[in-house]
């Protein structure tokens, strides 16, 4: 279970960090209104745990960061707004940094910046170069290199989000998923998300696309 007053902190100090000073609006409200979204009652996966899970491989792979605060008040933001049922989370997730941000006193450069790692984990795709963006997007799929329990946990907290999709729909659309991501050239682009993660991801996730594949037909 996550540490809220944890949380509390690490947003306050996030925020501080990518103002420059303590100074500026209270930190706290804006920690307590994002930790209230993330326990929306529709949330199986993308909870609190999740947003936990996300900063603590930010502060892993924070020496692959330019600007290691930004990519955390990015992942405090990535799917702050989240509705099982809606295509656009992460647009308007991005649309609330936009908002929030420069009224808690972050710069308009620092605020676009963070807006714009939120809109890329529509793909989880950064460039070459995009460090802040290589380090969000690993720290997001790290799940998918978890061990077996943990990572079976998380496809059925996934299944329990989408739980009124109908069976069939739903495995048509995880496998579409699963496929993209395994075409990816990379999925972890950090050195060390790479090294330490991505012969495993993998393997979980082949093993889950064969289990959504459905049977060969008996022959007669």
């Amino acid at each position: 279970m996550a540490d809220t007053q944890d949380l509390r902190d690490r947003f306050v100090r996030a925020l501080e960090g990518v103002r420059g000073s303590s100074e500026g609006p209270d930190p706290v409200p804006y920690a307590e209104r994002l930790i209230a979204r993330w326990q929306e009652p529709q949330r199986r996966y993308h909870t609190v745990d999740h947003l936990t899970a996300v900063l603590d491989r930010v502060d892993e792979l924070a020496d692959h960061a330019d600007d290691p605060d930004v990519v955390r008040l990015a992942a405090w933001f990535h799917d702050a707004v989240y509705l099982p049922d809606r295509s656009e989370n992460e647009e308007r997730s991005a649309r609330l940094v936009e908002r929030a941000l420069p009224e808690a006193g972050v710069s308009a450069a620092k605020t676009e910046e963070v807006a714009r790692l939120v809109r890329l984990t529509v793909t989880h795709d950064p460039a070459d170069g995009d460090r802040d963006g290589q380090v969000l997007c690993d720290a997001d799929l790290a799940i998918l290199a978890a061990a077996p329990s943990a990572y079976a946990a998380y496809t059925a907290a996934v299944r329990e989000e989408y739980r009124f999709v109908p069976n069939d729909a739903f495995r048509e659309a995880r496998a579409g998923i699963l496929r993209q991501l395994l075409g990816l050239r990379r999925l972890f682009r950090t050195p060390y998300g790479h090294e330490h993660w991505e012969a495993t991801a993998r393997y979980n996730l082949r093993a889950e696309l064969e289990m959504l594949s459905p049977p060969p037909p008996r022959s007669a």
